[in-house]
């Protein structure tokens, strides 16, 4: 679809999956739409349309959805969402509690009338003016009367679902209309004859008032609590949108800090961040020191030291020191805000799990509707029952089916399990590629910073004499502190990380500069040039074993035995060559290291103990790949492969029938993650560009096995929420025709069937908000 547009709209008076259904299958006859996706959960629209035809499709997806009763509207710009987003909460909060107001009151109808009608079965006596026995008008006209407020606050049930069945678009408000509706009137029709016709004792004790009273208010109930749980199921979205801050203090040219409100923040302004403060944008610190907790962007648990030159996202808290940062992205272009946008996004789509559930939803209100009917009759025709049996039957029912369960059932766990992976820095983009990350039976991984930490250090610096031997002076009277101070001079002119690791190196050792002057560097080997040291020229070459080839330049066997032993280690070593009145010679040892990461081993065989198997895919060389892999419990490993290679890699991996997830810093690695079932890649600067299905806001394995996990956790809990939906469904349905009846049992009651439709979708929901507890343990 390379010429298609993607349109998100907000989705209006959706109650059940018959409803997001039925605008799926509409919105996709539209001319020029080419998909669309319809989220109960998050009431939203997804629709891709032919680019050139988009304002076309705009207006004809709204009037389509109108025209089924519901409201569409184009979802707002992302400079807007976040403050439209909290708008939208408060509004749901605010309607939240009107709607537990209005549940109180049907209550204070409703349970009277339910003592007044069913007491007697409860050992409960009625005094002689209100007991069917002595005064059944009373008593018929008093259930009436308490039943027509609690029919005038549910209102709402008949004009949506009675307005959705004249369109021929029926949903669970047209079952709960026709269900209530028939018992109200039954029973109206039933006092108004008992009355006419002087029959009141007959009529009296066949009367469904309380049926109707009570079914209306337990639905209205549930789904309260429905959307009680369905409002807590979006904490995590919110939490995110309240970590920038409302204002920020702006640097003037003076540097006197003014506090002004976040949008008057602009790329390249300098801002104050105080201590205990949000950083209000992304951008670079340029004085002070402090620690800084990355906690709800990234999962780090710990605050994380900073210095000048380091980045600021925003939304990070700012530990006890004060800061100086420039700003280099506002709004909607800060990483918080593409985390924000991936994170929703993929709350709106939906996992192949959920096909069959989309497809019985479709047909389920009008089947249920005729099953309805055809018990009923059923009932009647082939019974002896009295006609009270039969309408029994209808009602249960046509209340009994929840259609809502099955269309929550996936969306809500997505919705919930996505918003707790951004929790812990696991942005997952979509329920397909979650479905197939609990699938997964062999891991590739790339070895720099998912392994290991990603940054070469210093793991060791070795003095040599003449001959090769160690040393703690080098013949021209420099330790080891002056050869390194010497080194990070002339790497400080390169930024290799293997240059940066020797830099780093000297810095923390706290070396004196050194003056250096004719610098040369020879690409892939090292760097060479004149370095000045109390007052004495040094002829400095810091490179690899090639290198020292090439100046002609002798390693003794010493040197090069020692040489392999790093190597097979697994770390890398760089030679240092002094040069001193002409004569020329190797003078040290560098040996540096991606250090593994502490969990690396722990995380390996926590992957191979649920059955998936580990293969490390690098660049490296056999000899320093296989050390790593061997420290880190890998058994396979494939060395030497240049990107394409990877891809290649994979892909023969899946012809063997392997479901195949790779782990890759979304650039180098980008064709293997691309081919792959699942790629997974490590975020870099900007998110929303990551390659990748997966994006891990922090390197490492522990963040691979977080990610497998809440997949296979939240794929569980959609089956779970299926299994109960249509398992409820299937059971109940019978028996509210009456199934148990026909074998001597009880006949369910309409009420039991209510309360029991109007707890299932909540029970769904509820279900699924188990997943805010996701954690792990490495």
């Amino acid at each position: 679809m390379d010429s298609s547009l993607s349109l998100k709209f907000d989705i209006s008076g959706m109650h059940c999956a018959a409803c997001s259904s039925r605008i799926e299958r509409v919105v996709g006859t539209i001319e020029g739409v080419e998909k669309v996706s319809v989220n109960l959960a998050t009431a939203t629209a997804r629709v891709w349309a032919a680019a050139n035809r988009a304002d076309e499709i705009r207006r004809n997806v709204v009037e389509r959805v109108a025209g089924l009763g519901f409201g569409a509207a184009l979802a707002p710009e992302e400079s807007e969402a976040a403050s439209r987003y909290e708008q939208a909460r408060a509004g749901e909060l605010a309607l939240l509690r009107l709607r537990f107001g209005r549940v109180l009151r049907m209550a204070v109808f409703s349970v009277p009338l339910l003592v007044l009608s069913m007491g007697h079965m409860l050992g409960l006596h009625l005094p002689a003016f209100l007991a069917p026995e002595s005064s059944p008008r009373t008593f018929m006209l008093a259930q009436s009367l308490l039943t027509l407020p609690v029919v005038a606050m549910g209102r709402h049930f008949y004009q949506d679902g009675v307005s959705a069945l004249l369109r021929g678009t029926p949903t669970m408000d047209s079952l709960v209309a026709i269900g209530t509706g028939a018992a109200f009137l039954y029973s109206l029709a039933a006092t108004v004859s008992g009355i006419v016709l002087h029959d009141e004792h007959a009529r009296a004790m066949s009367l469904y008032y309380e049926s109707a009273a009570v079914l209306l208010t337990m639905i209205e109930l549930g789904q309260c609590l429905e959307a009680g749980a369905r409002h807590r199921a979006g904490e995590a979205i919110g939490a995110l949108m309240r970590l920038t801050p409302e204002t920020a203090f702006r640097l003037d040219a003076d540097g006197t800090p003014m506090e002004v409100p976040l949008a008057a923040l602009k790329e390249g302004d300098c801002a104050l961040v105080r201590p205990g403060a949000r950083v209000p944008a992304d951008g670079v610190m340029l004085t002070g020191r402090s620690a800084v907790d990355f906690s709800l962007l990234t999962g780090e648990s710990m605050p994380v030291p900073v210095a000048p030159g380091d980045t600021l996202p925003a939304g990070a808290v700012n530990g006890d020191g004060s800061l100086t940062m420039r700003v280099l992205h506002v709004g909607a272009d800060t990483r918080l805000a593409q985390i924000i946008r991936l994170v929703r996004e993929a709350q709106g789509t939906k996992a192949p799990i959920a096909r069959l559930a989309d497809r019985v939803s479709y047909y389920f209100v009008p089947a249920v509707m005729a099953f309805a009917l055809l018990s009923a009759l059923c009932w009647l025709v082939f019974s002896n029952e009295p006609a009270t049996t039969a309408v029994t039957v209808f009602v249960s029912v046509l209340v009994m089916a929840c259609p809502c369960a099955m269309g929550l059932a996936t969306p809500m766990s997505i919705m919930v399990g996505t918003g707790r992976g951004a929790q812990l820095g696991v942005l997952i983009k979509n329920g397909a590629a979650l479905e197939r990350a609990s699938r997964l039976t062999v891991l590739a991984v790339d070895k720099t910073g998912t392994l290991t930490t990603g940054k070469p250090a210093l793991t060791g610096l070795y003095l040599l004499d003449e001959t090769g031997g160690l040393v703690d002076r080098t013949p021209d009277g420099l330790d080891a502190d002056a050869l390194l101070g010497m080194a990070a001079a002339l790497e400080g002119r390169s930024e290799h990380p293997l240059a940066l690791a020797v830099t780093a190196a000297a810095r923390a050792a706290e070396c004196a500069p050194c003056p250096v002057e004719d610098v040369a560097v020879a690409p892939g080997l090292g760097i060479s040039g004149q370095v000045l040291r109390d007052g004495r020229a040094y002829a400095v070459t810091i490179g690899s074993r090639a290198l020292m080839g090439e100046r002609g330049l002798d390693v003794p066997a010493a040197v090069a035995a020692r040489l392999e032993r790093l190597g097979e280690d697994g770390q890398t070593p760089l030679l240092l060559a002094l040069g001193v009145d002409g004569v020329e010679r190797v003078a040290g040892i560098f040996a540096l290291a991606d250090a593994l990461r502490p969990e690396s081993l722990k995380v390996v065989r926590a992957l191979r103990g649920i059955g998936v198997r580990v293969i490390m895919l690098t660049g490296d060389n056999e000899r320093t790949a296989r050390a790593v892999a061997g420290r880190a419990g890998v058994e396979e490993v494939a060395a030497g492969l240049l990107p394409a290679e990877k891809a290649d890699f994979v892909r023969r991996l899946q012809s063997e029938g392997a479901v195949v997830g790779m782990v890759g810093d979304g650039i180098n690695d980008a064709p293997a993650l691309a081919a792959a079932d699942v790629g997974m890649a490590v975020a870099g600067v900007d998110v929303s560009a990551e390659a990748g299905d997966i994006v891990l806001m922090r390197g490492g394995m522990e963040a691979v096995l977080t990610a497998l996990a809440l997949s296979g956790a939240v794929v569980r809990n959609i089956r779970q929420n299926l299994g109960w939906a249509f398992g409820y469904n299937l059971l109940g349905l019978p028996v509210a025709a009456g199934a148990l009846h026909v074998f001597g049992g009880p006949m369910l009651s309409p009420m039991l069937a209510g309360t029991a439709m109007a707890l299932s979708s909540f029970s769904v929901v509820s279900n699924a908000l188990r997943l805010r507890l996701f954690r792990i343990n490495v």
